[in-house]
């Protein structure tokens, strides 16, 4: 059933609040990560002081990371490539071909890998279509483009329904 893939696996305010030590507990060894909203605001180029120390630690740990984003080559290369962070870029999430790639580039297989993001019908349900492990946080702003916009309102939706039938594991906030 289609609502069953966007059910996050886990849900957290920020990726600081991710408990890593289950993580790895569980068997997982790799990220793919969403980038605008995840890790930094969708209109800050580079990541701050605090997400540094979090990605060095999380690597430091053991974890391997790529970054999934639906945005731009210029974008996404000026966040990551001072991190020596590798990346896909215009993955077209929810479709499969960037998560395989991201798979490939971590040299992980599907149980070994988390997939963490803000939005339900991109990060969420193409990390399940794949099989792969989910973690939602929070946008971390409200500046999105038009479609971020109609995705949040159809999350809303979506939401209350998960509510309504003891589908949320948490307690939703959105």
């Amino acid at each position: 059933m289609l609502l069953q893939r966007l059910v996050p696996d886990w849900y957290v305010d920020s990726v600081f609040q991710i408990d890593l030590d289950a993580l790895w507990n569980a068997g997982i060894r790799g990220i793919i990560t969403d980038l605008d909203n995840t890790l930094v605001e969708a209109d800050r180029p580079q990541a701050t002081p605090r997400l540094v120390a979090w990605l060095k630690h999380v690597q430091d740990r053991g974890f391997r990371v790529v970054i999934v984003s639906n945005n731009t080559r210029t974008r996404v290369a000026a966040f990551a490539d001072p991190l020596g962070i590798p990346y896909i870029h215009r993955a077209r999430k929810p479709m499969r071909s960037a998560f395989l790639k991201a798979l490939r580039m971590l040299q992980l297989d599907i149980p070994q890998v988390v997939v963490i993001g803000d939005q339900l019908f991109t990060d969420v349900l193409g990390g399940k279509r794949m099989g792969l492990a989910t973690i939602l946080v929070l946008p971390l702003s409200g500046k999105e483009s038009f479609g971020t916009r109609i995705n949040r309102k159809l999350e809303r939706i979506v939401f209350r329904w998960m509510r309504r039938n003891g589908w949320l594991k948490w307690e939703e906030t959105r």
